[in-house]
This record gives structure tokens, sequence and C-alpha cells, in this order.
């Protein structure tokens, strides 16, 4: 009785995220042999779109139907989000004078157009290496010593049903060049096993960062096996910061980094975050830079005089407008924010994508975050 209603809101949501670009596109603009083709394809794209997220995403964890599930998925958001607003033009248009069929096949070619641009762009931006975002970040009591230590952050990597083995070793290149004094991964590092995912991880093995390494869980990890993935990426020379803290020392003058797993833990045992111990018997007059996957994980930090908290999770939306929606689980979508007296957040919108191998409006990034001390 359960899984019925679950069932009716698998086969509803692609069926009405279908429906209004069937209308827009083929349904009010054409006829005839246009009109069958069309919806025949339409009709195809629905029973794909469910059937590729089932057989990717469900027991059989194939990688060919995670892409086609996927990528519909993601086509699919864009052609609403689209249609809903060239349905709003051809009001307009309506209010204008515009009469029918001319104004639904002026809406309908331009929304085709839109939506054909857009998602090139959108794919070529996702699989395209990310950029290097820059940011000074003020830490309240920061020695001399740290001033200018620099932080490169990676997070919601993602590696999944698309090898990106060569996207690996280049983004691993783009970070060396960058010369981190601490490297960071700040979770969801991979969808699926070891076995299956570890050839295109296995490039974060030659990240050099002279101060260390950091890895912390992610959601996406406890989908999948994050011990196996905390054991990996200890093989690799990454300390995970499961709960706990270490001591940063530089020109005389200390820093605690600490990391906390993701709140996705509590369901297996051991885990979860647990912020008083990942800070139990550090120096308190000392700065905490602290790993926490989810950015409202901030306000357990603020309470705990955190001076930096470093988060993903939110991709920046990843396929614009879903930012909105994100933005209704987490206090901030993107960007370094303030919080309390002396705390900062930083979210980055992510270095790969998850799902739907599309990125609109919301770059990925590699992160240098550059300490300075706050005088403010």
């Amino acid at each position: 009785m359960i899984r019925i209603p679950r069932l009716v809101l698998f086969l509803a949501i692609p069926a009405i995220l279908l429906a209004l670009p069937w209308w827009t596109l083929i349904g009010a603009p054409t006829s005839g042999t246009a009109f069958w083709l069309g919806t025949a394809a339409f009709l195809l794209a629905y029973v794909a779109l469910p059937a590729g997220m089932l057989l990717g995403h469900g027991p059989a964890q194939s990688d060919l139907a995670t892409v086609v599930g996927d990528t519909l998925l993601g086509v699919t958001w864009v052609a609403f989000t689209w249609s809903v607003i060239g349905q709003i033009v051809g009001l307009g248009l309506a209010l204008g004078g515009v009469s029918d069929p001319a104004r639904s096949r002026i809406v309908g070619v331009g929304v085709f157009v839109v939506v054909a641009a857009l998602v090139g762009w959108a794919v070529t931006e996702a699989r395209r290496i990310p950029r290097v975002r820059r940011v000074d970040v003020p830490i309240h009591g920061l020695g001399a010593g740290l001033d200018g230590l620099r932080l490169v952050v990676l997070t919601d990597t993602h590696y999944a049903a698309l090898n990106r083995l060569r996207w690996s070793e280049r983004v691993v290149e783009i970070v060396n060049e960058l010369q981190p004094d601490i490297a960071c991964h700040a979770g969801d590092l991979a969808d699926g096993s070891v076995a299956k995912r570890h050839p295109q991880v296995d490039p974060l093995g030659k990240v050099q960062a002279t101060l260390g390494r950091f890895y912390i869980t992610g959601n996406h990890e406890y989908f999948g096996d994050a011990p196996g993935w905390l054991e990996h990426m200890s093989s690799l020379g990454w300390q995970p910061l499961r709960n706990q803290h270490e001591v940063i020392t530089r020109g005389g003058d200390r820093l605690i980094m600490a990391g906390i797993d993701d709140p996705t833990g509590v369901g297996l045992a051991g885990h979860g975050p647990n912020l008083p111990a990942a800070l139990s018997g550090a120096d308190t007059d000392l700065p905490v830079i602290l790993l926490a996957h989810q950015p409202k994980q901030i306000a357990d930090s603020a309470k705990a005089g955190v001076a930096l908290q470093i988060s993903g999770h939110t991709h920046g939306g990843q396929i614009w407008p879903f930012h909105y929606l994100v933005r209704l689980d987490q206090p901030v979508v993107a960007g370094l924010s303030r919080h309390g007296e002396h705390t900062r957040l930083y979210t980055s919108r992510g270095t790969g994508f998850w799902g739907p191998q599309l990125r609109l409006f919301a770059p990925s990034e590699i992160t240098v975050l550059t300490l300075r001390p706050d005088n403010g």
C-alpha cells in the first residue's frame, strides 16, 4: 500500500514535466504528420525517463540507463522551465492581438530554439574543466604566520556513469598548479561502489599540498559505500576527518582543521555529524576551519564559534531555476556568507555535477580560499 503512492508519484512527475513542453512544442503549433511524430517522441521520452532512472539508480545500477535517464531528466527540466516562460510570452502576444495558429507557432519555435541552445551550452559547461574561483576569507584570530594560507577546495565531483578519467586528471593538474597549502574535498566524491568508480577517483592521489589533504563524506557516499570510500581515500593519502580535527602549524601560528560526517550518515552505525566530538580537546583560542558537506550545518558551527565552514552539496542549483528549490532546504546556495559575529561559510557550486550532465547558469568551480586576518 505504501509503494502504490510512490509509484504514482514516480510516474506523475515525468508526466507533469513533459506535458507542458509537449503542448508548447507539439500540441498547439503542429498538426498532421508533425503532430503524430512529435507526440510519439514525447511518449517515448515519458517511458524512457522513469525507466532510465529506475534501471540506473535502482538495484540494476546500469550505467547506460543512468546516462539516458539523467540526461532526459535535465533536458526535460529545461524544456519545462522555458515552456512556462513561453506560455507567458504567448499570453502577452494574445493581449497584443496575435491570434492562433501564428501565436502558438511563434512561441513553439522560440521555445525550441532557446531550449536547444541552452541545453547545448549546459552540457558544455558541465563537462568542461572547472574554472578557478579565488576568494579571500577574513578569519577572526588568525595569526600572522597563517596570513595568506591557501586552501584549494574540491567538492561534489560525483564520479559516476560517465567515464571522466581524463577530466579527473586535468582537475588534479590544475590543483597542483595552484600550489595549495591545504587541499580539501568536501564530500560527494562518487556515485557507486569503489570497485566501479575508483579509476576516476585514483588521480586524486597525485594532489600535492604541503600541510595536508583532508576529506569528508557527503550524502551520496551514504547512498553507496561510505566506509569503502573512506578507506580508499586513506589509501590515496587523503586524511578523512570523521568528527575529528588536526592542528595546522605555519610560521609559528596554529589553526584547527576539523571535519564532520554528513547528516545522512546517521543511518549507518557509528556515522553521523558530531561537532562536539570533532572539536574535543582543541585549543579554544585557535581559529577553526570546518569541513561540513551541507551549508545548513552552519547553525551548529556558528554556535560553536567556528571561524570558517566549507561546504558544497548545493551545486549552485546546477540547472536554473532549480536554485530556488535548493534555497528551501539550505540557507545559502553559493558563495561566501557571514553567520553570527565571527563565523563565515563558503558554499562551493561544486567541481562536477550530479545526474544530468548539464550546468545552466551555475558553473562548476575549483576554489582557492586564501585566509586573511579579520580586522573588522
